[in-house]
């Protein structure tokens, strides 16, 4: 495998002006020698497959109880917004 030599980034980062520190560091974190990845779907799928009654949607706990009843809240106010926009624009204005 191909890696770019130490000159040759610096040349590239300096034409673009990026920070060399940046650079290095984002490239080497996508080399797989970097560290090792536990696997964590495993522990999700126990979670995500329990047959406790509740939606998949919320099984995650408070902060996807949190993030549903956000959605929702703020679903139903443009609804009820758009409605009130809607219902006003329909009825034509009086003329003075």
């Amino acid at each position: 495998m191909w890696y770019p030599s130490p000159d040759w980034l610096k040349a590239v980062v300096e034409r673009h002006g990026l920070s060399v520190t940046a650079r290095v560091s984002s490239f080497r974190s996508f080399c797989s020698s970097s560290r090792q990845l536990r696997n964590k779907v495993p522990d999700a799928q126990k979670i995500f497959q329990a047959d406790n009654g509740l939606p998949v949607h919320i099984k995650g706990g408070t902060v996807d109880v949190l993030m549903y009843r956000a959605t929702m809240t703020l679903t139903m106010a443009g609804t009820c917004y758009s409605l009130y926009w809607l219902l006003h624009a329909s009825f034509p204005q009086k003329k003075v």
